[in-house]
């Protein structure tokens, strides 16, 4: 089936309950699954499913994470059920006819304790189908009845959540990422004075006085109303975040006494919070940073001949756009007139500027230099090349790598723990060994404030953050957490050759006739190569014409997969092929294998000119390697990744690139299926995420999808590879793979740091509770210190 290691949809649909279909809705339906990461899942799922009456087919594509049987069963719930029993739950992909998808954006959520208060309020509600958050952006997408959305905006403000319908259009993300949540830092002041005054007045006095009373109470008044009044809504729903946890601690302090450091604590508490959201808004900078690349407005020719400066977001496809020196470009094109280089590094990371010319692509948010141009625009403002960059960046923050989901999980486990142990803490100790209740209920106090994994949560998704955004500003697009964390891991790269190691466009460089007229063998050949859109293929024709033969029309024109093409000119039929292609039609012979072996020595691809009875002429064509593939190779070997070069071409020039460019093995006369054999045998041999693929083609296609990771070469303005690439280099430079492993391996290990680092800290807290050793407000401290830490950590991958 699918590549083991997946991307995560990011999607936190609601979950369905086995009962869920109604009477009218019989069939079952193509689903997303959640948390099936492995072959090791689907086998499970497989085990579980095809047993059941009426479903003898089951498609599940790992990478997308979705199932669809393929004949229906007569009781979907019975397959709900079945996938239950494996601890899966599916969501429907398809939106109902009668509902609707609706962006809010929500500028109180930052992280999974508002995610949880927010499902748990709106799962179940009437008329509201799916949620899909992106923390990071702040967004939830609601899937609803039209006339739903109403409650659904008053049930948000029931649990204290302003939420803002995001306008349609290319800018609403902009004005998304601009979002911020407000800080009032004169309360924060006047929390932090009257919580050290509290604190001297007490040791002052030697002890509680009036005015410590006094000014603790305004402390937790003007620093505290927002963390009460969330905790309390928290509490109403039955969720144990950090909010509910302070507010209890807080309470549990003021009761026993404590009231200079319950003061300490919220406003501690209070200030942490504000420093994690600006920290934050960083990682959202990073993503707004790519918005600001393309300008607001560009300037347009009238039908008049005039030219008007107008919004990027209302010019029209097929609108000419005057572009000056200087200046950035709004919108994707082709250069209709003029000459400039143009600075694309916004989007190919490239380092050094362009030349463009009369039918070159530009791309918006690129910098034109020294030239002036016209250019035709080819995608509206939402569709370009950067805006698919930013969407494809935005869904990647969105999934969930690996370490991501076990973080969560441990999460749901860790909090109730912590509270349980707490609770006894507080009581077993003063009941069955004579404890003083005070003492105890302290130290149960203390565990409180670090019982919610805050800074555990938050540091995975910071991280994926930051280091999906450094790839971005080098032209390297990854298109989930899961490729970011387990590129670390590649062991084996196999590469294709032409277009990939090669430039990809070769040139013709010997004839030989063996048969006929020479002049006539250069019209066959190049009437037939006309026709195909082979790299090689088109070498020959643009020999051809450039040498002033007329081609000709070819009849009952076919292509012969990873062998070559043949036609009929003239009612005789040709072909014109490969050394592969020779072989099956039993037309070789010694002295034709010398001439082959001889030019395939040289690194040329020999195509040969047939008809029914013979040989007719042999046409050489050689590429030229990449000047970034020798380096591009000597980095991946200094990483420890081995190199293998699979091609259609034959054996000895595949060997000759090999040398070239320093690849340890190459394997030569392979067709795509043969691509995907091997593989599929690399994958047998090795661990899971240690083999990838580089491609740049169609025929490339199955082994791109195979591999762990697929690598798509060149994706600036292709659709198609931004959209299904793992990762997609949006230029040709083959060095960014190298510099992708290590950002991996780079982010692989802050994630190790910050895990280690939330996790060490809450266990020494942990001790020094018990011994009696640790305070609310050194809890505080260690528990929002740790927050702080990670991400900051995290953000240090902005600057690779």
């Amino acid at each position: 089936m699918s590549k083991c290691t997946v991307e995560d949809c990011g999607c936190a649909s609601v979950p369905r309950s086995p009962g869920d279909f109604s009477a009218n809705d019989p069939q079952w339906k193509p689903s997303r699954l959640d948390d099936i990461d492995c072959p090791t899942d689907a086998a499970l799922i497989r085990n579980n499913l095809e047993p059941l009456d009426g479903v003898t087919g089951l498609d599940l594509a790992l990478t997308r994470r979705t199932l669809d049987a393929s004949d229906h069963p007569d009781s979907p719930t019975s397959v709900d059920a079945a996938l239950h029993d494996t601890g899966v739950w599916a969501h429907r992909i398809d939106t109902p006819a009668d509902h609707v998808r609706t962006v809010l954006s929500i500028v109180g959520m930052d992280c999974p304790t508002e995610e949880a208060l927010i499902r748990n309020k709106l799962v179940g509600m009437d008329g509201v189908a799916t949620l899909d958050f992106n923390l990071i952006q702040r967004r939830l997408t609601v899937t609803h009845r039209p006339g739903a959305l109403d409650a659904v905006l008053v049930a948000l403000q029931a649990i204290g959540l302003k939420a803002k319908v995001e306008s349609e259009g290319p800018d609403s993300a902009a004005e998304q990422a601009k979002s911020s949540r407000q800080t009032n830092w004169w309360t924060m002041a006047l929390a932090g004075v009257t919580a050290t005054l509290a604190e001297v007045v007490y040791w002052a006095n030697g002890g509680d006085h009036w005015a410590v009373v006094v000014l603790a109470l305004a402390s937790i008044l003007s620093g505290g109303v927002s963390t009460y009044k969330k905790g309390w809504i928290a509490l109403k729903h039955r969720n144990l975040n950090i909010n509910a946890l302070m507010s209890i601690a807080v309470t549990g302090a003021m009761l026993i006494g404590h009231w200079p450091e319950a003061a300490m604590v919220m406003f501690l508490f209070a200030l942490a919070e504000v420093i994690e959201a600006k920290s934050l808004d960083r990682a959202r900078n990073a993503i707004r940073g790519l918005m600001d690349l393309a300008p607001e407005t560009a300037t347009v020719r009238q039908g008049d001949g005039s030219w008007v400066a107008m919004p990027a977001k209302v010019v029209p496809l097929g609108a000419v756009v005057r572009l000056r020196p200087g200046e950035r470009i709004a919108l994707d094109g082709v250069v209709t007139s003029g000459r400039s280089t143009v600075n694309q590094a916004p989007i190919t990371g490239e380092s050094l500027p362009v030349d463009k010319a009369e039918g070159d692509s530009v791309f918006a948010g690129t910098i034109n230099e020294a030239g002036s141009f016209e250019y035709r625009v080819t995608a509206a403002a939402s569709h370009s090349t950067l805006a698919r960059i930013i969407h494809a960046v935005e869904s990647a923050q969105g999934s969930r790598a690996p370490t991501q989901r076990f973080v969560d999980q441990f999460a749901r486990i860790y909090t109730p723990s912590v509270f349980a142990v707490a609770f006894l803490v507080a009581i077993v100790p003063p009941l069955a060994f004579d404890g003083a209740w005070m003492d105890w209920i302290y130290k149960a106090l203390v565990l409180l404030v670090i019982a919610c994994p805050c800074a555990l949560v938050i540091s995975t998704p910071v991280t994926i953050v930051s280091g999906l955004a450094a790839a971005a500003r080098k032209g390297i697009l990854v298109k989930g957490g899961v490729y970011l964390e387990e590129g670390r891991k590649l062991a084996t790269l196999a590469l294709d050759k032409t277009g990939t190691i090669t430039h990809g466009k070769p040139a013709q460089t010997d004839f030989m006739v063996l048969s006929g007229d020479a002049n006539r063998a250069h019209i066959l050949a190049g009437s037939l190569a006309a026709r195909s859109d082979h790299p090689v293929s088109l070498a020959i024709a643009r020999a051809a014409t450039e040498q002033g033969w007329v081609l000709r029309d070819v009849a009952d024109f076919a292509a012969i997969p990873g062998r070559g093409v043949r036609g009929s000119i003239d009612d005789h039929l040709y072909q014109l092929g490969n050394h592969r292609l020779i072989e099956e039609l039993g037309l070789c012979s010694t002295e034709l294998e010398n001439k082959l072996g001889a030019l395939e020595r040289q690194g040329k691809t020999a195509v040969l000119l047939t008809n029914q009875t013979g040989v007719l002429a042999i046409f050489a064509v050689a590429d030229t390697v990449r000047e970034t593939s020798r380096q591009a190779i000597a980095d991946l070997h200094s990483l420890g990744v081995k190199t293998l070069m699979l091609t259609g071409d034959n054996a000895h020039t595949a060997e000759a690139i090999a040398r070239a460019v320093g690849i340890d093995e190459a394997r030569g006369n392979l067709l795509p299926e043969d691509k995907l054999k091997t593989i599929e045998s690399l994958m047998t041999n090795g661990k899971r995420g240690e083999v990838g693929m580089v491609g740049d083609g169609i025929n490339d296609a199955p082994a791109l999808a195979r591999a762990d990771i697929g690598f798509a070469m060149g994706a600036a303005g292709t659709d198609t590879a931004i959209e299904t690439a793992d990762i997609a280099l949006m230029d040709d430079d083959l060095r960014k793979i190298p510099a992708f492993v290590r950002l991996s391996r780079a982010t692989a290990v802050v994630l190790t740091q910050n895990i280690v680092l939330a996790l060490g800290i809450k266990a020494v807290f942990l001790m020094l509770t018990f011994t009696g050793d640790a305070t609310m407000w050194m809890a505080v401290f260690a528990d929002m210190g740790a927050s702080l830490l990670v991400v900051a950590n995290g953000l240090r991958l902005l600057r690779r």
